[in-house]
Order: C-alpha cells, then structure tokens, then sequence
C-alpha cells in the first residue's frame, strides 16, 4: 500500500500505548501508598474499588497523554528547526521520508506493554526506542546534508535535548528541595 496517510495515526497509538502503559504502573504504585498510608478505606466509602481504580487509570493516562502529545510537538518543531537550519532540502522531501519511522515508536509502544510491571524497563524501552528513532532520523535526512549540516543538525538535536532534559531534571530538583524545607519538621 503506497498511500503517504497510511502510517498518520502510528503517533498517535504510540502515545496512548506509552500512556497506558505507565498509568498501569503508576496507578499500582498510587494504590499501595494509599492502602499504606490508610487513605484507600476511606475512599472506598465514596467509591467502589473498580471506581477509584478505573478514575485512577483514566486521570494517569490523561495526564501521560498530554505530556507525551507534548513531547511529540516539541521533537517535531526541533526536527523541523534543525532541517531548516542545515538541510539544503527545500521541497520537504525530507519530511516525507521520516514519516513511516512513526512505526519505530509504535513497536517500541507495543514492546512496553510487556514490561509493564517495571518503571526501568519502559524507560529503557523508551529509551531505545528514541534512539532508533534518531538514528533512523539522521539516516534519512543526510542525503539532503552536506558533511558539516550532519554534524550540525546532530550537535544541535543533542544539544537541545540535553539542555532539556537536565533544565526539567533542575527544576523537579529544586521544587522538591523548597518543598521537604517548607514542611515544618
């Protein structure tokens, strides 16, 4: 089947296979520290054990839903920045061609609905699959870059996911030490 859509709803299965996938995990881990610090039998007055489960799973997977779209927005609007900046390509043809790696996520999604039961595990699975992603990315667009675009267009993706990456880490850091010295101990 040679149709250019064919592939077009892969992002979007991967983002609810992921999603799912850690709102399982999270949501067990939620319920056994709720049952720990004694909260669970309260809310079974007010829900049913399926209820807080199924509100649980849904709230989780909504929230994983949004931060991965996000995620996806922003690796897009960098892939498409770095090809501006160091592609010679100026039709999109080398948007075309990056298209089907949607299907890399998609089995790397599938593939963490296996190790659901391990937070390392999906993260290792995530984090291959990303690197696959990238290294199937680079493949695609350096026929379209000369020797020193390459090595551009791969400093500058490295670059911004690192700053990124080690700003959020920074941040979630200080957050959590303002908070643990606010708590009046």
């Amino acid at each position: 089947m040679k149709n250019t859509y064919f592939m077009s709803y892969f992002p979007l299965l991967s983002i609810i296979l992921f999603s799912l996938t850690l709102s399982i995990k999270v949501e067990k881990v939620l319920i056994e520290f709720l049952k720990n610090a004694g909260i669970y039998t309260g809310m079974l007055e007010f829900f049913s054990d399926g209820g807080i489960k199924l509100s649980l799973l849904i709230l989780l997977m909504l929230l994983f839903f949004m931060v991965f779209a996000a995620l996806k927005l922003i690796a897009n609007t960098i892939n498409e920045l770095s090809l501006l900046f160091f592609s010679k390509d100026s039709e999109g043809d080398s948007i075309k061609q990056i298209r089907s790696g949607a299907f890399i996520y998609f089995i790397g999604s599938f593939l963490s609905l296996i190790s659901m039961n391990s937070f390392t595990g999906i993260g290792i699975i995530f984090a291959v699959t990303t690197a696959v992603y990238f290294l199937y990315f680079v493949h695609k667009v350096s026929s379209s870059l000369s020797y020193l675009g390459l090595v551009g267009l791969i400093f500058f993706q490295v670059l911004f996911w690192s700053s990124f990456i080690s700003g959020v880490i920074y941040l979630a850091v200080k957050v959590y030490n303002s908070l643990i010295a606010s708590l009046p101990i």
